[in-house]
């Protein structure tokens, strides 16, 4: 080698050490907060239920008839308004019953507003132009702990005529945004909380323990202690400080930042054709091979008629046309060391979204699929 070449790579080597020392090779930072992938055990929500009566329909409500729980339903109504209805027969149509449904947030005061959702139990044909009655919203309990009132939302509609008919979404569903009104606080409160359990979205051993070991890292700097203890690869325990509420602290830990591990997973939904595919896939060389078999079979019968002044009948001859077709596929081989192989491989056969599925099952089967399939 040249001197000046020596030279040259010399002077290049130093500058190159020499910036690493000024300039350390930056480090791979985490890219989610602990709030975003955890939530607080004891903070779940709790389901409500309560049934009553949707009117202002168009003509498109209950059948008293084949409803007959709608007819008791608007006479206790109006018997609790004053109005006697007991001898007089109901056949009005602009009424449906339906069951009403919402979720307790957490530590939910008295006053908070939250939606509900609204569902026909009649044969309602559309909730549409509804209103809902006021409606009292029962916990587990069986105490009140919500009432509802207002105007449905209803995105989904029915046309119908004499010979066709339409449809969109489902009419007999709806949503009221804010239409409930907490009458009952939430069970528990957040401020006598002094463990706090955090519960993972995606349950994960090695996503348990970063959780916990910033956590500690985070109070031993600042309380001079850890206070955070892993239980399972769902949930983690951590201690609140004396010296600080359960708010603060947890507003304080849900901000710091962590790199979560995913799983290798192969999601797959057989009702859309969805594949999902996740990033640690690996797959071991294999070679597939994916053909198809197409039988038409297509019924075409012709029309045999007499000669004329003949004595013979006119007959429907069945005639039966059938087609078979092979699909001529080569063998392929797939060797996915990383995702982006992976769907390469895939690609290149021409498979679509039906035939995708197949091939990952009968990879999984064949011990070739490194991943875990979820089949839905």
């Amino acid at each position: 080698m040249p001197a000046f070449v020596r030279i040259a790579a010399n002077i290049v080597s130093g500058l190159f050490l020499a910036a690493c020392l000024i300039f350390p090779l930056a480090t791979a930072q985490a890219d989610v907060r602990i709030k975003d992938i955890v939530s607080i055990q004891s903070a779940r929500p709790n389901q409500l239920v309560g049934y009553g009566l949707v009117i202002g329909l168009s003509g498109s409500g209950d059948s008293m008839r084949n409803s007959p729980f709608s007819e008791s339903s608007i006479r206790s109504m109006l018997d609790q308004l004053g109005v006697g209805v007991n001898e007089v027969d109901i056949r009005t149509n602009n009424v449906a019953a339906v069951l009403v449904t919402a979720d307790l947030p957490a530590y939910a005061d008295k006053g908070t507003r939250i939606d509900v959702n609204v569902a026909s139990i009649g044969d309602a044909s559309s909730l549409r132009g509804g209103t809902l009655v006021f409606t009292p919203l029962y916990g587990g309990d069986g105490k009140i702990y919500a009432s509802a009132q207002g105007s449905l939302v209803v995105s989904g509609f029915a046309a119908e005529g004499d010979a066709a008919e339409i449809s969109n979404n489902t009419p007999t569903a709806a949503r009221i945004p804010n239409a409930g009104i907490v009458e009952r606080s939430a069970p528990g409160s957040f401020s006598d909380e002094d463990l706090l359990v955090l519960s993972l979205s995606n349950p994960d051993f090695e996503t348990a323990i970063s959780i916990t070991d910033r956590i500690n890292q985070y109070t031993r700097e600042v309380f001079g202690q850890k206070l955070a203890q892993e239980v399972d690869n769902r949930s983690v325990r951590v201690a609140v400080p004396k010296s600080s509420t359960p708010a603060r602290f947890y507003a304080s830990i849900g901000k710091l930042m962590i790199s979560p591990d995913t799983p290798a997973r192969i999601v797959v939904d057989e009702r859309t054709g969805t594949v999902i595919i996740g990033a640690d896939v690996k797959v071991s060389r294999v070679a597939i091979t994916h053909g198809g078999l197409t039988v038409s079979v297509a019924e075409q019968p012709a029309v045999s008629q007499p000669n004329p002044f003949s004595r013979g009948e006119t007959v429907v001859v069945p005639r039966t046309d059938l087609v078979v077709q092979s699909g001529d596929y080569p063998i392929s081989i797939v060797d996915g060391t990383d995702l982006q192989q992976l769907v390469n491989g895939l690609n290149m056969m021409g498979a679509d979204a039906t035939a995708i599925i197949a091939i990952l099952q009968a990879m999984r089967t064949a011990g070739a699929l490194q991943a875990e399939l979820v089949v839905q």
